[in-house]
């Protein structure tokens, strides 16, 4: 918040600039500055003059330090001068100079049919939907998901901002090359399985995928179904803040959204989910939503939209502009600081370039040409290997910082000794591996008691394999709701666990979480 910057002396304009490089860094490319509002939160508004002056002094600052400006909003104070004085609300973007953009990661969930691919389509692709589909097939990477039209497996898209905050898709037949490019912000689109059979696809998209923030799609003529209450339990559960889009409100009427509105916000206020509704209405409600969202988790925001007429599309794009990247950079720093661990989500084949890992980088930093370790295999060892390439977002990349995704070519390494759920780690690491780990867990529902000797699919991060229950501390079994200290055992090979971290075990109609406490 500044109050006004109107011609500032040179010493009070270089304070100015150093502090909008820190306040960039610790967003990570992104500050919004309120102009005509005190430091103590009282706003006192600007005259026409000064807000010009003041911007004008933005603008300079902004190009000393290699970003852009966009004016979010601004509004009238009511103050009985004779005088309209005003607020602004500016968004300044900058892209770090190590051509890195800021990256966002949205998990989208919703039921089968709700219009999650026709959504993503229209975003990513920059037309509107015919109202059969078209937008969407753009979007699907398999056969039979054309011919069903259902996602079955992952799909990532993406949808790029510009400094100025204007969309930067696949509208002008752009390549991923350019929209990576040409964006300052990028907006990674998980779009997980909606089909209740794919469960464990979108359990494993939300535990490895580490997303930031999660899209619920709800469609405005079914209202709350299937798998829909599932997904809102599972983004509370990974404790991935999520917001809500109601699509199709071009098929039904008012009171039909009106009414799917109000049939969210009474289980958004259920003591168990215990979350503030705001639904966006207007750009203003946007900016505030995206402000607010990232500041406070139990805010979700409630979008009403068409991705047929186009209604409403654009508070969405307003709102996903301005959401700020989650973790600091401080919590960036110091993930960057320790030693270098990438988690491997994908394996495949290159011609001419052999094998290739996807996954994200957890921790430390990673160069290409490094040495690391990769494991555990069958029998808990770590073979060594070399990155000979980096890819981030399709495009070469000389670094890889903790928390971002890309895959990494490892030349002639024997694709078959690699598995989904492996790391790899700076040797220097001394990785824990584990074939019996004791976590603390809830059993959010179970069909019948839940003892020793039972077998459950347990996903930790990328890790998911079978595990038996060895032991439950103090108690026999277990029931629904009920938390307990449980000892497992991997069924097939160890696995590399860290204390500390969020397990999800589910088999059947059993399902649970936890975090892992004892290796």
């Amino acid at each position: 918040t500044q109050l006004k910057l109107v011609n500032p002396s040179q010493y009070r304009f270089e304070h100015l600039v150093t502090q909008m490089k820190w306040r960039l860094q610790e967003g990570r490319g992104e500050a919004v500055y309120q102009i005509g509002v005190e430091d103590n939160g009282l706003l006192v508004g600007l005259s026409e003059e000064e807000m010009r002056a003041s911007l004008k002094t933005l603008r300079r600052m902004a190009e000393k330090v290699g970003a852009d400006i966009t004016v979010l909003r601004e509004r009238e104070v009511d103050y009985d001068s004779d005088v309209p004085r005003k607020i602004t609300e500016v968004l300044v973007r900058k892209v770090p100079d190590n051509q890195q953009f800021l990256d966002l990661r949205v998990a989208v969930l919703g039921n089968v049919d709700s219009g999650k691919s026709t959504l993503l389509g229209v975003l990513t692709q920059g037309e509107l939907d015919n109202g059969r589909g078209r937008a969407r097939l753009n979007l699907f990477r398999h056969l039979h998901e054309i011919q069903s039209g259902r996602t079955s497996s992952i799909s990532f898209e993406i949808l790029g901002f510009n400094s100025k905050g204007e969309v930067v898709n696949y509208s002008d037949s752009r390549t991923a090359e350019e929209i990576c490019e040409s964006s300052s912000k990028m907006i990674t689109f998980i779009d997980l399985a909606g089909h209740h059979k794919y469960l464990k696809t979108t359990i494993f998209g939300l535990t490895s995928y580490c997303p930031d923030f999660a899209m619920l799609v709800v469609s405005a003529n079914t209202g709350i179904a299937g798998t829909t209450r599932e997904h809102l339990g599972l983004a509370m559960a990974l404790k991935v803040p999520f917001f809500i889009v109601i699509s199709k409100v071009d098929l039904c009427s008012k009171a039909t959204v009106e009414r799917t509105v109000k049939q969210l916000e009474r289980i958004l206020k259920q003591p168990g989910c215990n979350k503030l509704p705001l639904l966006v209405n207007s750009d203003d409600d946007a900016v505030t939503a995206a402000q607010q969202f990232a500041q406070s988790p139990n805010i979700t925001p409630i979008f009403t939209l068409s991705s047929v007429s186009g209604e409403n599309l654009d508070l969405l794009k307003v709102f996903l502009n301005i959401l700020p990247p989650l973790t600091n950079s401080k919590e960036q720093e110091e993930l960057m600081q320790q030693l270098t661990e990438f988690q491997v989500d994908e394996i495949y084949t290159v011609p001419e370039v052999g094998t290739v890992v996807g996954g994200t980088l957890s921790s430390g930093i990673c160069r290409e040409g490094e040495n690391l370790v990769v494991g555990p295999t069958d029998d808990g060892k770590f073979l060594r290997l070399k990155v000979c390439s980096i890819q981030r977002n399709r495009s070469a990349c000389r670094v890889l910082r903790a928390g971002q995704a890309a895959t990494l070519a490892l030349g002639p390494f024997d694709r078959s000794l690699l598995r989904k759920g492996m790391v790899m780690v700076s040797p220097e690491m001394n990785p824990t591996i584990c074939s019996v780990f004791e976590a603390e867990i809830v059993l959010l529902f179970h069909a019948t008691t839940f003892r020793k000797g039972f077998q459950v699919t347990v996903h930790v991060g990328n890790v998911r394999q079978t595990a038996i229950v060895e032991k439950i501390h103090g108690k026999d079994k277990l029931r629904t709701g009920e938390k307990a200290v449980v000892r497992f055992r991997f069924i097939k090979h160890p696995e590399y666990l860290k204390i500390g971290a969020k397990l999800l075990f589910r088999e059947g109609v059993t399902k649970g979480i936890g975090h892992v406490t004892d290796l």
